[in-house]
């Protein structure tokens, strides 16, 4: 089988720079934009733990995001291809990471706990079922270094209601 490589450019600009620069740990802060060609700018800082922005996105959050962005958009082709018809999904995702004596960190673990709304005439148990199959495939969640655990909800849309917004 060929090997595919996709390339991931990212523009990352610190704009924390209050006047003295790095002088000292309290004079500089952590705002900075993530940006590339075509897509919003997102504004970052450090986790407010860190002297950060609590009004901006910081580097833990966008990694729990990243998996449970990766996560639904394999679910969702893997329900297309079992026949499982999804009408909506909500996931209220939750990282840990610990910090050692000096310092440094790691995530523990990350839980994704996907709302999963799937119509009528879709299998239940299948629709649960795919939640396992994902991480064989997440690029994302094959890349990471820690557990990152599933506790799936599955909604079974009554007959009759309409299917989507």
């Amino acid at each position: 089988m060929k090997t595919r490589t996709h390339d991931y450019d990212v523009t990352l600009t610190w704009t924390g720079n209050h006047g003295a620069g790095t002088s000292a740990y309290n004079t500089y802060g952590r705002e900075h934009e993530v940006s590339t060609a075509g897509t919003p700018t997102i504004l970052g800082s450090a986790d407010p733990a860190f002297r950060g922005d609590p009004t901006r996105w910081n580097p833990e959050q966008l990694q729990v995001a990243a998996l449970s962005q990766c996560h639904m958009l394999w679910y969702l082709n893997l329900a297309a291809e079992a026949g499982v018809v999804v009408t909506a999904y909500e996931d209220n995702a939750h990282g840990v990471m610990a910090q050692d004596s000096r310092g440094a960190g790691q995530f523990e673990s990350v839980t994704l706990r996907p709302r999963v709304t799937i119509a009528a005439d879709s299998d239940p148990d299948v629709a649960e079922r795919l939640h396992s199959k994902v991480p064989e495939v997440c690029f994302i969640a094959r890349s990471v270094n820690f557990p990152v655990h599933h506790e799936p909800t599955i909604v079974v849309v009554p007959r009759g209601t309409p299917a989507g917004p």
